[in-house]
């Protein structure tokens, strides 16, 4: 059972999801730090100096803090556009890799001539 789980953690796919994993959790401090220290102090600023983060509604016992809930909203938007460009960029460069290799190949004038001949004794 070692030597399987060995075999399947070494694997390629597990690396870079792993990789991935690591770099998207970093990715996401980041974030998290330029709306909380920067964006959202911006926005308060034009609200007219409100910390958005200490907004809250009190019912009965229950606080609802939905400045925080903005905040997170804000921090996905951030991230799940920054994954979109990411991705796109991707397929772009995929998709031209792709085509490259679905070109057809450029003929010498000898080759085309060839190709000429051929065609005609084929008819």
């Amino acid at each position: 059972m070692l030597k399987e789980f060995k075999k399947f953690a070494m694997r390629g796919n597990v690396m870079d999801l792993a990789v991935g994993v690591i770099i998207g959790a970093a990715f996401g401090k980041i974030v998290s730090s330029l709306v909380d220290d920067m964006i959202m102090p911006l926005i308060g600023l034009l609200l007219g100096g409100i910390d958005l983060t200490k907004m809250s509604i009190k019912v009965n016992e229950a606080v609802i803090h939905y400045g925080k809930f903005i905040q997170t909203i804000v921090d996905f938007l951030i991230i799940s556009f920054s994954v979109f460009l990411i991705v796109k960029l991707f397929n772009n460069v995929y998709s031209k890799e792709k085509e490259e290799k679905e070109a057809p190949p450029v003929l010498s004038k000898e080759e085309e001539l060839l190709t000429e001949i051929r065609d005609l004794l084929k008819k």
